[in-house]
């Protein structure tokens, strides 16, 4: 199983992130990353994203941005 992320801008176009994230084995291991990440994906020009499992959307998407 693979977990990945989609880095969207708020229109949903997909975009590079501005850190390139792992390869992560778990749900909790991508979680922990975007938690660390964020501000910095934010800043990269990233609006949202959102988590799947290989090819299953799992959640999102979800802001980036402070509500």
């Amino acid at each position: 199983m693979a977990w990945t992320w989609r880095f969207e801008k708020s229109d949903g176009t997909e975009v590079q992130p501005a850190v390139e994230p792992d390869e992560f084995t778990t749900q909790g291991d991508a979680e922990s990353w975007i938690g660390e990440y964020w501000k910095e994906l934010r800043e990269g020009g990233a609006d949202q994203v959102t988590l799947s499992e290989d090819s299953t959307r799992i959640y999102g998407p979800m802001s980036l941005h402070a509500e």
